[in-house]
């Protein structure tokens, strides 16, 4: 009696460590032609990630708006927008698609958007923040340059 507990204790810790390696670590991607990593998404799921892609390139030329009228109040409001807080809206189901990397990237980028909003309406200091947004754009720069988005029938 006791073996067979362990065997299926055994079996259960193998089946939960590979369903959390996928859905952790690995997400549901393929290689492309490319050479960038497609992350294949259900044809919804697309369109909710390049919709906050969009709203992240939105923020983006507000905030450079409000550097260069040197109006740091435009600055916060369009960096918290996008700050950790809209992360929340995304589903489970999704973040389980997602390859941690790029998980990690995309917290990162919200962190530093909420960090930006915190300096410049703590320093209102527009050069400070134009730096912080360089900073930030490296992450939009590694995104697309190291993945695509695509949909896949088999995600239906």
């Amino acid at each position: 009696m006791c073996k067979l507990c362990w065997a299926i204790s055994v079996v259960l810790l193998v089946t939960l460590s590979l369903i959390s390696y996928k859905f952790i670590i690995t997400g549901s991607v393929a290689p492309s032609k490319d050479d960038r990593q497609a992350i294949l998404l259900s044809e919804s799921e697309r369109d909710l990630v390049l919709e906050e892609m969009r709203m992240f390139l939105t923020s983006v030329q507000k905030i450079t708006n409000g550097i260069t009228k040197e109006d740091m109040d435009i600055v916060v409001k369009a960096a918290r927008e996008v700050g950790a807080l809209a992360q929340q809206a995304v589903p489970g189901s999704l973040m389980g698609k997602l390859p941690l990397s790029f998980k990690k990237l995309g917290f990162d980028t919200h962190t530093k958007f909420d960090a930006l909003a915190l300096d410049a309406e703590q320093l209102g200091d527009p050069q400070h923040a134009l730096q912080q947004l360089s900073r930030l754009m490296n992450n939009c720069v590694s995104c697309h340059a190291t993945y695509k988005i695509q949909s896949h029938a088999a995600n239906f």
